[in-house]
């Protein structure tokens, strides 16, 4: 877990913020970044709560009561930021940064099941069910995380249309996420359970153009698939050579011939 010297305090509040304001732990002119002091970095950080999407339809009341509550923790690359076991007594969300669900199993191999980017929040089961956490969350990228107290999240999950149906969505979409990996993991083919991991996190652009946004590294997506990392650098370089992909500046993998991607997928190439 990060270090107490990490943690910040609380979010300030005085007038009400429009949503475009730096929301921060000391009031400041309006349009002015604030500098916080973590680890004694100066650090310039603007956190725009209604760009959170669970966060963007509070009513200004229910805003204002996240605010004075909220906490945030930096991370660095590998930390962890959850562990499995531990109380579920905040929800979390990720201003920057990426993060990784994992868990372990009895064998002490562990199985990455999601990732996490800005805009993500991550450990409401358990602040729903009062339950203890069911998985560890690591920083695969230094990031920063917010917390907010199980006793105001639930209020929001009560008390907030905007957030109760977002959050009906999200578990729907979780369950059938879920079903998705597990039938990933269950395809003995090694090569075919990248190609089919790729699938998974591709997206179409504005341009029609088809990317794999922030791709992970080759050891991260061995421990998400439960492979090695030899075997995701030969598959992806076989797409890379057949033209299929292509990395870009970005980090990025652009499909340029997603009819074979799918058939690669579906084992008939």
């Amino acid at each position: 877990m990060a270090s107490t010297s990490n943690k910040l305090p609380a979010l300030t509040t005085g007038d009400p913020i429009p949503s475009e304001a730096p929301v921060a732990p000391a009031p400041a002119p309006a349009g002015r970044k604030i500098n916080i002091n973590i680890n004694v970095t100066q650090v310039n950080l603007q956190v725009h709560l209604r760009k959170i999407p669970l966060l963007a339809n509070l009513s200004e009341d229910d805003m204002e009561r996240v605010k004075k509550e909220l906490r945030i923790k930096q991370y660095a690359r590998r930390e962890v930021a959850l562990q499995k076991g531990g109380v579920g007594d905040a929800l979390l969300f990720v201003l920057s940064g990426q993060l990784q669900v994992v868990d372990v199993t009895e064998d002490g191999r562990a199985i990455g099941l999601r990732m996490l980017g800005p805009g993500d929040f991550f450990g409401e089961i358990a602040v729903i069910t009062g339950s203890t956490r069911s998985a560890s969350v690591v920083a695969l990228t230094p990031s920063l995380v917010a917390f907010l107290p199980r006793a105001t999240a639930l209020h929001l999950f009560s008390h907030s249309p905007s957030v109760a149906n977002m959050m009906l969505r999200h578990l729907a979409e979780k369950v059938q996420r879920d079903s998705e990996f597990r039938a990933l993991l269950s395809i003995h083919n090694t090569s075919r359970r990248v190609y089919n991991f790729l699938e998974l996190f591709r997206k179409k652009q504005g341009d029609n153009s088809e990317v794999v946004e922030n791709l992970p590294t080759h050891q991260d997506i061995a421990i998400m698939i439960n492979t090695s990392r030899e075997t995701v650098t030969r598959a992806i370089l076989n797409l890379v050579q057949q033209g299929i992909v292509e990395k870009d500046a970005q980090h990025r993998l652009i499909v340029r011939k997603p009819d074979q991607l799918q058939r690669l997928i579906q084992g008939t190439a």
